[in-house]
């Protein structure tokens, strides 16, 4: 069974029916920069569901997860890895659906090599790819979000509403 975060019990073992992004991610550890996605998407309010699995040492539920996933009613994937990162890209062979790499930081090269393995996918098979870390993370649920609002006008009003949000805060900065 894949795991799934309902509130803040990630060892709950069912699956969000509603959810319309699955969040996986390679290992536990990556939870502490993934939760900025849930939070984003959460503030959005979009259904979501956030999993653990790796496509090196559980290939078979990596396989599973995404040859289920359009049935099971997710349109996005947002797929976080480090190191080798090939997460996203296992993802990807195995659904038609948009998938989101977010490459995570790593001790021996600071995610650059995570970087490069999520960004080399062959023609054919394609994987949107995020900035390394937090930014990435916070950006695929934003990315999420604008893909999801394309077909949902009050997802798109909410979108709208977030940048003016932003836009004014730097528009009232000033330098003391």
């Amino acid at each position: 069974m894949v795991r799934q975060r309902q509130s803040e019990n990630p060892k709950s073992e069912t699956r969000n029916p509603k959810s319309l992004v699955g969040v996986i991610m390679g290992s536990k550890s990556d939870w502490e920069t993934m939760r900025a996605t849930s939070e984003m998407l959460t503030r959005f309010g979009v259904a979501h569901e956030c999993h653990v699995m790796s496509a090196h040492r559980t290939p078979a539920l990596a396989s599973e997860f995404a040859g289920t996933a359009e049935s099971r009613g997710l349109e996005i994937i947002i797929a976080a890895a480090g190191g080798a990162a090939h997460l996203a890209g296992v993802i990807a062979a195995h659904t038609v659906l948009p998938v989101l790499g977010v490459p995570m930081k790593s001790d021996a090269l600071n995610g650059l090599d995570s970087l490069l393995a999520t960004v080399q996918m062959p023609a054919g098979i394609p994987v949107a790819t995020l900035a390394i870390g937090k930014a990435g993370a916070t950006n695929a649920a934003l990315l999420a979000i604008a893909i999801l609002a394309n077909s949902r006008p009050a997802l798109k009003e909410k979108l709208r509403a977030f940048r003016a949000e932003q836009e004014k805060k730097i528009r009232e900065t000033t330098l003391d």
